[in-house]
């Protein structure tokens, strides 16, 4: 994708949605540590940039669904999947045999692989599983506007939660993890009780539209993928940021400042 020149280059970037439906249909989200530099304090879902780990040719051994996708779709899912293990603590895998990896994942692990002492395929080969690449449905494409010094290419991923596996923050990124219906993180960003930035707030109000978890994946899998660039506009004085009409969230005209 062509960008304008003098734009800051976007960095690739993979988020996650993990959907439950008990005891409602609802989200997995992290609260962002007031001292991060990306969305300090705001709700959002797990994830994060592309390491170089997640390119590593020798993922091909540990993956379900490797030849399915191209190389840039395998080290999005790897890069979306390592930031909810680091995030959360859920690790979307299953054994060779095809049952489900739903062991508790150790923090000092999780830790270790955040801070880069660790690499995540170490702890995928020592545990004996196959991360599921093929799991994950491709809900959102967002680039962050033109204008922005720091900018993102960011992938937005639908996937059901496993079952018997508890999410946990990490304490470090992430302060808080919790479980919310869609329409809750809707009404608490509008009266103010969380901060919830623009593209998740309209990746949530998308998600609202769904019945349960099964209903949201196969929305996601029949709409046809749109990738939303902000544009920032001035009309009768007021600046506004416009998504594209044709991206599913209808038409969006938001206010800036």
């Amino acid at each position: 994708m062509r960008h304008d020149k003098g734009a800051h280059e976007p960095k690739p970037a993979a988020t996650i949605m993990l959907l439950r439906d008990d005891p409602e249909f609802q989200v997995l989200m992290v609260r962002r540590h007031q001292q991060v530099d990306f969305a300090s304090g705001a709700l959002v879902f797990p994830g994060g940039k592309l390491h170089r780990g997640d390119s590593n040719p020798a993922w091909v051994e540990h993956c379900a669904g490797w030849d399915q996708f191209d190389v840039v779709q395998r080290s999005l899912r790897i890069a979306a999947i390592r930031e909810v293990f680091e995030e959360a603590g859920i690790l979307l895998a299953r054994y060779p045999g095809s049952d489900l990896f739903e062991a508790a994942s150790d923090p000092d692990v999780r830790a270790s692989v955040e801070r880069g002492e660790i690499a995540f395929i170490d702890v995928v080969r020592e545990l004996g599983v196959l991360l599921r690449l093929d799991a994950l449905s491709i809900f959102a494409r967002w680039i962050t506007p033109l204008i922005m010094p720091k900018r993102f290419d960011t992938f937005f991923y639908v996937v059901h939660a496993p079952a018997n596996q508890v999410a946990a923050c990490d304490g470090h990124e992430t302060v808080d993890a919790e479980w919310i219906s869609p329409s809750d993180v809707l009404r608490l960003a509008k009266c103010g009780e969380r901060t919830v930035i623009f593209p998740t707030r309209m990746n949530v109000q998308l998600l609202a539209e769904a019945n349960d978890a099964a209903d949201c994946i196969k929305r996601a899998e029949e709409r046809t993928l749109v990738t939303v660039i902000p544009a920032l506009e001035e009309r009768d004085g007021k600046r506004l940021l416009v998504i594209p009409d044709n991206a599913g969230y209808g038409s969006v005209v938001e206010v800036v400042g």
